[in-house]
């Protein structure tokens, strides 16, 4: 007689998936900042190693954030911290488009878009998903 096998979690809950989503639409916005940031190079005041250099920070972060996206979107659970950490890095981001560059649309979507992704990623269910307490041999179960 073979003992029974508990039953393999299910994967992350929607809450988690839907915040990888928007992360990696946040990383792949960054990746396209990159792109557009290096074809204006030739254009800028700056030296053009410089602003190729700025381009490339912006293409390597935003490669970063597609992979955290797709973590969350797949299950892996480390990938929770960083979406988490980049989310409170992107407040100073919103505050500046909407207070000393006056750019209300574009702030307050960016602001919705940032603040809703956090309270998804520190959800009840969320929190719980990233400590492993949907798992079978979690502590209560």
């Amino acid at each position: 007689m073979r003992p029974e096998q508990p039953p393999a979690p299910a994967g992350p809950p929607p809450q988690v998936r839907l915040a990888g989503v928007s992360v990696a639409l946040q990383g792949l916005a960054a990746v396209v900042f990159a792109v557009l940031l290096a074809l204006r190079a030739g254009s800028a005041d700056l030296p053009v190693d410089f602003v190729l250099g700025e381009s490339a920070y912006f293409a390597v972060i935003g490669l970063a954030l597609v992979a955290v996206g797709v973590g969350l979107v797949t299950g892996r659970r480390w990938a929770r911290t960083p979406a988490i950490v980049t989310q409170l890095l992107l407040l100073p981001v919103v505050y500046s488009l909407i207070g000393p560059s006056r750019q209300l649309v574009l702030g307050i979507g960016t602001g919705v878009l940032v603040v809703a992704t956090f309270l998804l990623l520190i959800s009840e269910r969320s929190r719980g998903w990233s400590m492993g307490l949907d798992l079978p041999d979690a502590p209560g179960r």
